[in-house]
Order: C-alpha cells, then sequence, then structure tokens
C-alpha cells in the first residue's frame, strides 16, 4: 500500500482491501469490536463465526472490546443468544465492566469524591452496570451526588429530549461517568441512534465535569492487553469499523488498527455488508479523521 501525508497525519492513499487471512502472518492478539464488526445489534454477521474459528485454529488470542453499557456477563447471554458461543473468543471486556470496576475501587479522585447516591440516566436493560457497587439508585437528580450515564432509554431519540434532565443535574454540579462514550450506533433497522457519548458531550457544553469510561480512552486496551498477557505491542491488532472510538483509541494506545468499513461508516461509504468502498472515499473519510490504519476490511472476514 502507498501512503501519503494528509492533515499532517499518514493516511493510506490507494487502501486496498484485504481478508482478515492475510494478516496472520503479522499478528498474534487481535482486540475484536462488537456491533457493527461481530453483528448489527440483532443478527450475526455471515462471515464472523467462521471468522472467529479461524483465528483460533491458527492459534491467535482473541478479545472482545465493546462499549456497551452493561456487564461482560450481559454481552455474552445476548451474544450467545445470536450464535456467538462463548468458545469462539478468548476474553471480552466492556465499557460497562470497566465502569462497575472503577466506581468500586478506583484511586482516581473523580471516583472516590462521587458519594454514594447516584441516578441513573439511561434504560434499565443497563442495570448490570450496578451489581455489587455500594451505592443508593436514587429517583432524581436532586437526590444524586453523581449521574451514571448509559445513554438514551429509546432509539428514536435525540439529545435535545434529554436537555431538561442535563440542565437539572448541571443546577446541582453532578460529575457524571459515561458509560459508552460512543456517540451514535447502527439500528438493526436501520439509520443510527445516539448513544451515552453524545448526551455527556451535551452535558460537557453545559460545563458539567464528565470520565469516559470504554474506547477511544488507551486504558482499556492497556486493560486487553493486560489479560491477553501483556503481548508486544507490535504483534496486536485492533479490529474496528468506529473510527473516532475503535482506531482513535487503537492509534492513542500505539495499536496498529484494521478498519471495517461496512460497519457505522457503510453509508457515509455507500456499501453495505462485504463490498468494497471506492478507495477514494475511504482515503477521504480516514483524512477528515486525521487517522490512519494497517488494513481495511470490507467485513470481518478471513
Amino acid at each position: 500500500m502507498k501512503v501519503s501525508e494528509s492533515m499532517g497525519h499518514i493516511v493510506f492513499s490507494t487502501p486496498t482491501p484485504v481478508g482478515m487471512s492475510s494478516l496472520m502472518g503479522d499478528y498474534d492478539f487481535f482486540i475484536i469490536d462488537v456491533w457493527g464488526v461481530l453483528h448489527d445489534g440483532a443478527i450475526v454477521y455471515p462471515k464472523a463465526i467462521e471468522t472467529l474459528q479461524r483465528l483460533k485454529a491458527n492459534g491467535k488470542r482473541t478479545i472482545l472490546l465493546s462499549n456497551a453499557p452493561r456487564r461482560t456477563h450481559d454481552l455474552i447471554k445476548a451474544m450467545q443468544r445470536m450464535g456467538l458461543h462463548r468458545s469462539l473468543y478468548d476474553d471480552i471486556l466492556s465499557s460497562g465492566e470497566v465502569t462497575n470496576l472503577d466506581i468500586r475501587n478506583s484511586c482516581d479522585p473523580f471516583y472516590t469524591t462521587l458519594g454514594k447516591h447516584c441516578w441513573h440516566l439511561g434504560p434499565d436493560r443497563d442495570r448490570s452496570v450496578f451489581d455489587s457497587l455500594d451505592v443508593e439508585l436514587v429517583a432524581t437528580p436532586e437526590e444524586a451526588t453523581f449521574v451514571v450515564n448509559t445513554g438514551p432509554l429509546a432509539s428514536h431519540e435525540n439529545v435535545a429530549d434529554y436537555e431538561t434532565s442535563l440542565l437539572r443535574c448541571r443546577q446541582r454540579d453532578l460529575p457524571m461517568v459515561c458509560a459508552n462514550p460512543d456517540h451514535t450506533v447502527m439500528c438493526p433497522e436501520g439509520g443510527r441512534a445516539i448513544c451515552a457519548g453524545a448526551l455527556a458531550a451535551r452535558y460537557e457544553e453545559l460545563g458539567g465535569r464528565v470520565s469516559y469510561r470504554g474506547k477511544p480512552d488507551p486504558a482499556i486496551y492497556d486493560m486487553c492487553l493486560k489479560r491477553l498477557g501483556s503481548p508486544d505491542r507490535a504483534k496486536v491488532l485492533a479490529v474496528g469499523d468506529a473510527l473516532e472510538t475503535d482506531i482513535a483509541g487503537a492509534a492513542a494506545a500505539h495499536i496498529d488498527a484494521a478498519f471495517v468499513t461496512c460497519g457505522l461508516h457503510g453509508s457515509e461509504l455507500g456499501i453495505s455488508y462485504n463490498e468494497q468502498a471506492e478507495p477514494e472515499r475511504v482515503t477521504a473519510l480516514l483524512a477528515r479523521h486525521q487517522l490512519r490504519c494497517r488494513a481495511v476490511l470490507p467485513a470481518f472476514a478471513w
């Protein structure tokens, strides 16, 4: 692949679509995104299971890394219902799991001063993030000492729908823990829905204090590496479909990344599952985000 300088960052000028098999000689460890790479939120992608099986058969170690604002045991159950069985990957980590760990154990001053009264901004399906925590969930921001944001209640809602709630939190100067830094996610029925990251960004605009747990924070990649046995980063490849979290996070952690083009950015690139995007459009998209990638994958396929 040829490379060129764009906006001060190296990007591939002629990204050639490849399959995972072409990367086997360079990497032994894989950090793999979930939604947009393995499934669309409801159905497993056709090539995903076979590719995970082939990675395992070739002696490669894998950890799934998700910005889902739930504990990993919830993700495992949901994926098994789709057919992504636990035996297909070595480990799994979610931003919800990290949120739980940090509230419980962190020495970070942001977390040690949160207090014990939490208002949950998010749907009940995310309540596992509070499992085993020494906090009391309260009914209103006025009763809280901090807020945990796991995202909107429904996929059709937008940031403006939460303006009143965010202003109530701001009036109390509540610190916010954002358990999913993603701003948007693909909807199984088409289009996009906002995530917790979009609400957190608006809260920051209002002057609120926010701690983000998950990608693109390099700390969550460090946790993945530790779980993989602390390998040489040169032998690790991150695979993801979201430039602002998956690819940017890998870059911040000094890990090579493979960009799955049919996921979150598929509509921008004018492609569907496993279709090859026009190289010029991929190059322009990477340049807009000031990012580079090691490889471009039309899908997570062998």
